[in-house]
């Protein structure tokens, strides 16, 4: 009988050992969850998209809830650690780090400008925009400060303009044929739509090349030391969205099917050559293109003209993938 019972608490005893094994791998196989935001429904967002639609988030053991939210709220949420990750441009997130926080660029998406400016029928000139209303999405936003950027190339300055914060593409183009404002700035494809509408473009900042950091992954410092290997993954990641980018037109469309939430194939094909034109294979941060940003917001934020954009970016995970060769094995 004591036979019995030793043989039947040591069952119990591997059994109980064999769950509890079990469990802790279950919990170290676990995918790491995350929240990244994103600003806009424009195709520079496309390689967030990407991750999920191809799975690469979940292959780098990622489970990542994307959520849409204006640069107003994104912005301050990344700060406040209600989201770890954000997709947002060097000028929303560099006025944060100049006063203080902790925000850097792991992964860039754009790195000069190419908005249109579009303006209704009868400005035929830039300087035409004197006294004029330029709507934009929000004050500090990419549709604000870009003009901001261009006006001085035109003997013009804020102060010769109007501002009103209207909201996003579709509000700005009614707006426009409404003739409540005058012109806005659009990223492609979007500008598209308001050609339709019988708007015209006045200037294709493209051609201006201008260096201007854009859209990129940023997170900030403190979450980055603390999850150093979650963040390899996640820059990870997104070298792999770039490459279906480069090499699978087709897949990268899906995900414009689902975030754009289109099906025109004219849209799909018009978004699927912004990204892949915008985007570099190796997408390091440009320091040039934060010191732009910094003298565009000089007057209002002293700190901006001393500051030194190599701490705005860290690149150690990019290079980390850069300098195995793992980048350049992907085109192999």
């Amino acid at each position: 009988m004591n036979r019995q019972r030793i043989r039947s608490s040591t069952s119990l005893a591997v059994i109980t050992l064999a769950l509890s094994l079990g469990l802790s791998a279950a919990r170290s196989l676990a995918a790491d969850r995350v929240r990244i935001g994103y600003t806009a429904p424009g195709p520079q967002h496309g390689l967030l998209w990407l991750g999920d639609t191809a799975g690469l988030f979940k292959k780098n053991n990622l489970d990542v809830e994307i959520i849409y939210m204006p640069g107003n709220i994104s912005a301050p949420s990344l700060m406040a650690g209600e989201i770890q990750f954000g997709q947002m441009t060097g000028a929303l997130m560099s006025p944060i780090r100049l006063q203080g926080g902790d925000p850097v660029m792991l992964v860039s998406v754009q790195e000069l400008l190419d908005d249109r400016l579009v303006v209704r029928p009868n400005i035929k000139t830039p300087e035409d925009l004197k006294g004029k209303r330029i709507a934009i999405s929000r004050f500090g936003a990419a549709s604000h400060m870009r003009v901001l950027n261009i006006l001085p190339r035109y003997g013009l300055s804020e102060k010769d303009v109007t501002f009103l914060q209207i909201g996003d593409t579709p509000a700005r183009i009614i707006a426009m044929t409404g003739n409540a404002v005058d012109a806005s700035s659009f990223s492609p494809p979007d500008h598209l739509a308001a050609q339709q509408a019988g708007m015209r473009i006045l200037l294709n900042m493209a051609e201006l090349n201008i260096f201007y950091q854009g859209t990129g992954l940023v997170s900030t410092q403190r979450y980055i030391a603390k999850n150093r290997d979650l963040v390899r993954r996640m820059v990870k990641s997104y070298v792999e969205a770039i490459h279906l980018v480069r090499t699978n037109p087709e897949v990268t469309k899906r995900a414009f099917v689902k975030y754009r939430k289109t099906k025109d194939e004219k849209q799909l094909e018009d978004a699927y050559q912004t990204l892949r034109e915008t985007v570099k294979v190796k997408p390091y941060p440009n320091l040039e293109s934060f010191k732009t940003i910094f003298k565009d917001v000089s007057d209002r934020i002293p700190a901006a003209k001393t500051a030194n954009p190599k701490e705005f970016v860290d690149i150690v995970f990019l290079e980390e993938l850069d300098k195995s060769g793992y980048i350049d094995g992907l085109y192999r």
